[in-house]
This record gives C-alpha cells, sequence and structure tokens, in this order.
C-alpha cells in the first residue's frame, strides 16, 4: 500500500502556482484575517468575500451566477429548513419535561445528574439543530446546579461537547454536515445519506461520553462557587446600597433621568419605594420627593460623594440583599440572567448607546465576561457575545428577550408559554420529515421545506415566527463563502495546497495522511467558523486523496468530523461561546478540557473511518 500510494504521488506533477492562484490565496488569506480578528462580523464577511469572488471572476472564475448560486443551494435551503423545524420541537417544551424528570430521577447523586445531562445533550443534538437544544439546556443545568449545591461550571461546558459530538449521529444535526454534503455532491456525486454516518457518530459520541463522565469533570475547576441567591453569585453586596432622599435634597422635584443625566455619575436606581409601594427600573418619569427610598447600585466613592452632594441619608439598619429584593410582584419584576448569543445585533454596542433600560424594559447590574465580574461604568462598555448579563427584568421584558434567537434566558422557575399539546405534532412531523429523506423518497431539502409548512399548518410555528426561528447569520455565512469553495477548485488553488501537504507529508500510509486533515481541519476550526473550514478544507482534502491514492469519500468524512468539533476555544463554535458566561470559564479552561478529548476523538476517528469506509 505503501510502495502504491509513492507510485501516485511520483507519477502525478504537482501544480505549477499560477496567478490565479495567488489572487485566490490572497483572497482566503484576507478572509482568515478577518474571521480571527473579527473586526466585521463574519456573515458579512463573507458576503464581503461573495462580492470579492464575482468581481475577480478572471482569476477566481466564479462569475455572478455561480457567486450568488450559494442562496440557492441546497445546504442553504435545508440549514435554514432545519432551524424552524428545531424551532416547532424547542415550542413544546419537549427537553424542559425530560430534564425536569431527570432532576427527579438523579436526585442526590451527581453522576446520575451529569451522565443524564450530557446524555440527553448528545442524543437530541442529532435531530434537533445543537444550538437551540444548549439554549434549551442551560437554564436546566444552572437550576439544577443551585438545587444541588453544584457549580454550573462542572456541567455547562461538557453539555456543549456532547452536543457537538451529537450532531454528527445523523445529517441534520448540525449545519457542517449539511454543508459538507453539499459540497461532497459537487465534488464526488456522494452526498450523505441521513444515516451514513451514525455508526462513526455513536463511536464517537459514545468516547466523548465515558470521557466526559471519567476525566473531563475533573479538569474543570469551579469558576462559580455553589449558591442559590443571584445577588450571591454576582456578589453585589459591595455594590448595593439603600439610601433616603432627605429634606432639601437638590434632586427633589427633578424627574430621575432629568437627575441621572445632570449627575453623570455610574449610579442606576433599582427601586424607588414611596409610601409603602415599591416601583422598579427604569424610573425616568418618577419625580424624587423627600423620604423615598432608593435602592442603589453604585460603587463606594460615587456614593460617598452623592451622599455628601445631594444629601441622600443611609437608612439607619444596613441588610444583606438577596433576589427577594429586586422582585415587586404587582410590577411582575424579577432579577434574571442573560447570555448574549453571538450573533445578536446590540453586539458592539453599549447599554447608554442602546438605551437598554428603556428598549427592554430592564435594568442591568453587573456583567460577567471570561471569568471576571463587571460592575463600574458597565453603561459604557461594549457587549460582546458570551457576555452574561445580571438583570431585573419585567414580564414583558423576559418574554421579550425568551421570544428572541439573541438570548438565552436563565431563570430559576421559568413559566415559559410551551404548547405541550402539540408535543406529539411536532415529533411526527420531524419524524415524517427524516423518515422520508432517510427512504430516499424525497431529498432533504423537499422534506425539510415540507415540514416547515406542516409546522405552520398545525400550529406548532406560528407565521410570524418562522423568521425570527432562523439563523441569518448562518444562512449568509453559508451563502457567501460557498463561492469561495468553487474559487479554490477552479483556480486549482486546492490542487496546489493539497499537493503542498502530501509533499510535506512525505510517503506516509493513507490512513495517517487522513489523522494529519483530521488535526489542520480541527485547528483551523478553532479559529474561524466551523462552516468556513469545510469549505475551505473539503476540496484540498479530496484532491489530495487523489494524488496519494486515497479513497476521497473518507477524506471528506474525517474534514466533516474535524469541523463539527471545535473543542478547544470558547470562539469556535456557538454552542462554547453560549456557555462561556453562564459557567464562568476563563480562555485556557476549554483548552485544559478540550485538548485532551480532541486529540482522543482524532484517533477514534480516523480509526473508524479506516474500519468502516477504508482509506
Amino acid at each position: 500500500m505503501l510502495l502504491a500510494r509513492s507510485a501516485v504521488v511520483l507519477a502525478q506533477a504537482a501544480p505549477v502556482l499560477t496567478t490565479d492562484m495567488l489572487v485566490v490565496l490572497g483572497l482566503i488569506a484576507a478572509v482568515l484575517v478577518l474571521f480571527v480578528s473579527e473586526v466585521i462580523p463574519i456573515d458579512i464577511t463573507a458576503l464581503g468575500t461573495m462580492v470579492a469572488v464575482i468581481l475577480l471572476e478572471p482569476w477566481t472564475g466564479v462569475g455572478p451566477a455561480d457567486g450568488v448560486s450559494g442562496f440557492a443551494s441546497t445546504a442553504t435551503i435545508t440549514v435554514l429548513a432545519m432551524f424552524v423545524l428545531s424551532e416547532g420541537i424547542r415550542r413544546t417544551g419537549v427537553l424542559r419535561r425530560l430534564g425536569n424528570r431527570i432532576v427527579e430521577w438523579a436526585k442526590g447523586s451527581f453522576y446520575k445528574q451529569y451522565g443524564a445531562l450530557i446524555g440527553l445533550s448528545g442524543t437530541t443534538a442529532g435531530v434537533i439543530n445543537n444550538t437551540p437544544v444548549v439554549a434549551m439546556m442551560i437554564p436546566m443545568a444552572v437550576n439544577l446546579a443551585r438545587k444541588s449545591r453544584l457549580s454550573p461550571s462542572k456541567l455547562l461546558m461538557p453539555i456543549s461537547f456532547a452536543s457537538m459530538l451529537g450532531g454528527m449521529l445523523t445529517l441534520i444535526g448540525t449545519s457542517t454536515s449539511i454543508l459538507a454534503s453539499d459540497v461532497s455532491a459537487r465534488l464526488l456525486g456522494h452526498p450523505f445519506s441521513m444515516f451514513e454516518f451514525t455508526a462513526l457518530g455513536a463511536i464517537v459520541l459514545v468516547v466523548g461520553w465515558a470521557y466526559l463522565m471519567t476525566v473531563g469533570h475533573r479538569l474543570l475547576p469551579e469558576r462559580i462557587r455553589p449558591r442559590e441567591d443571584l445577588t450571591e453569585e454576582f456578589e453585589m453586596s459591595g455594590y448595593l446600597t439603600q439610601v433616603i432622599v432627605a429634606e432639601g435634597s437638590p434632586l427633589v422635584g427633578y424627574t430621575v433621568g432629568q437627575a441621572l443625566e445632570q449627575l453623570d455619575q455610574d449610579v442606576d436606581i433599582v427601586r424607588m419605594e414611596r409610601e409603602g409601594k415599591a416601583f422598579a427600573a427604569p424610573l425616568g418619569s418618577k419625580q424624587f420627593r423627600p423620604g423615598d427610598e432608593l435602592l442603589l447600585r453604585t460603587n463606594r466613592n460615587a456614593l460617598m460623594q452623592l451622599m455628601e452632594t445631594q444629601r441622600l441619608e443611609p437608612e439607619a439598619h444596613s441588610k444583606t440583599f438577596t433576589e427577594e429584593d429586586f422582585e415587586i410582584e404587582r410590577e411582575g419584576e424579577t432579577l434574571v440572567e442573560i447570555v448574549l448569543l453571538s450573533d445578536n445585533p446590540i453586539v458592539g454596542e453599549t447599554l447608554r448607546s442602546l438605551a437598554f433600560a428603556q428598549r427592554y424594559d430592564a435594568l442591568v447590574l453587573a456583567i460577567r465576561r471570561k471569568g471576571e465580574l463587571l460592575y463600574d461604568n458597565i453603561d459604557a462598555i461594549p457587549l460582546q457575545g458570551g457576555d452574561t448579563l445580571l438583570v431585573q427584568a419585567s414580564a414583558q421584558a423576559l418574554e421579550q428577550f425568551e421570544r428572541g434567537r439573541s438570548f438565552v434566558v436563565i431563570q430559576a422557575d421559568e413559566e415559559a408559554s410551551f404548547r405541550i399539546e402539540k408535543l406529539p405534532v411536532a415529533l411526527g412531523i420531524v419524524g415524517l420529515v427524516v423518515g422520508l429523506a432517510a427512504l430516499e423518497v424525497v431529498p432533504i431539502m423537499v422534506s425539510a421545506l415540507g415540514g416547515i409548512v406542516a409546522m405552520v399548518a398545525t400550529g406548532c410555528v406560528r407565521p410570524n415566527e418562522v423568521y425570527e426561528a432562523v439563523d441569518w447569520s448562518v444562512i449568509v455565512l453559508l451563502a457567501g463563502l460557498i463561492p469561495l469553495g468553487m474559487a479554490m477548485e477552479r483556480s486549482g488553488t486546492a490542487a496546489y495546497l493539497a499537493s503542498l501537504i502530501t509533499d510535506l507529508s512525505g510517503a506516509i500510509p493513507a490512513v495517517a495522511l487522513l489523522f494529519v486533515f483530521y488535526v489542520v481541519t480541527s485547528l483551523v476550526t478553532q479559529v474561524i467558523s466551523n462552516n468556513a473550514s469545510v469549505i475551505l478544507m473539503i476540496p484540498m482534502a479530496v484532491q489530495a486523496a487523489e494524488l496519494s491514492g486515497a479513497d476521497p469519500f473518507s477524506f471528506v468524512l474525517a474534514v466533516t468530523f474535524a469541523a463539527s468539533g471545535a473543542l478547544l476555544t470558547p470562539i469556535g463554535y456557538q454552542t462554547n461561546l453560549m456557555v462561556y458566561g453562564p459557567g464562568g470559564y476563563r480562555f485556557t479552561d476549554f483548552l485544559r478540557m478540550g485538548a485532551p478529548l480532541q486529540l482522543l476523538l482524532a484517533i477514534v476517528t480516523c480509526g473508524g473511518i479506516w474500519l468502516i469506509w477504508g482509506v
């Protein structure tokens, strides 16, 4: 086998570097820099890439019609449809019901609770897109941690990892597989069937589950100590003070909005009490009166200055504030955590520029970012994906946060309006979509689009929720990058890069070259989108396989699995970023737990491909 492979390599002349290749390589380099630096959102980068590929048609070989064909790609349309189908399942609350039963069954046993959570995350991600799976699992895990006096740090990262591995059980588990299937169909005439790699995915999931159960959780530190009260968890004691507006205070007669604007201090008025009635922020139109009791969020220096200049008197008896102090039943106020997802349109803005309190009817008290708690001048801090905000919110604000796909609400006693009665219908529709595609009665794109119609017709998803359900940044990313893959193929860039890799690898066995592509893809995926990794790496992998006399389809599978498992950084995959803030993790925590698993999966996946498909 080794001699045969060497003969094939020698028999094929290496491609010569051309001007077309240099242009495409320059474009790839620019795209990678923009992806890694995130100077502009990655979906906008992808859109710009599409435009650049078309404008450079003489060198890329991709004209306007091919350049925009990504929007009509079966992969793009299928991914869009799967978002809506996943939303139909999410709206039934099936995961919440399963989770509650698991909590009851596993009460008192860490290993039962932990194993059941990662098992549920992994198995359901094979049918429902793994991003909404993790969005539903985060509140469940945090609530379980509080009730069981566990650190949420011990649960959240394993849930994210398990969902990534579970996404490889079926074609529809992750957008990466759907896109890879489309690229494989174009290059090899071999799209993935629904259960093409289920056997390998099951092996990977079981190995990953065993690692997480035995080794993984021991490598995770308790970044957030087990606590039941949010004010304690966010260490708010030094930033909350109750004061009284004294007679003759300069504030009397002014509204809260006017006073805060003139004072220009780092202070928020969280609550005002007057004549036995409590009023929650935002309080912009409320006028100050003597005797008003105010709950302030501010630091000590600002507090001392306010008390001196505005005649504010401290409460006679100091107290420790708890969540109950923020709950005003008459106004439906409560204290909650919300996580900002990376595709949130408010990322990059500040609370001040957004007028967040007025826009959402909610007040931000603290921000948890990269394991650190931020309190000072939080109105001026640009928001980032993965930030966890401690928010005092009204019932209407909570409903708005829960309805949108840009936030994950973590609430102790969530009373979301799930459509429980639609559960059998929604599951039946998804089962029919999967069954028709698996039996090859119709293509997956057709069955998925039919599933959308069925979801709306049966009331599982309302018409106005269809567009909200779609992660449009992913759709634009897919459509924008597909032309780049075409340019790599048509310009000969993919063949050139593949020849470089095979030359550098030397006369190694085909399974070793497969391992090289798995490792390279997994490293690339840590810093750019998983879908971008598929677009860049599959054409090279196919060319390298052909140069070395190996099976190209096996290399496509290796790249697909590697791109779906970004375990080393919080930015490599959306689900990692989702758990980053609620778990209080630091960047290196992902490397600590993910690196051994990444290496283990590289060996298991490549070995599995070799045994099942050959190389």
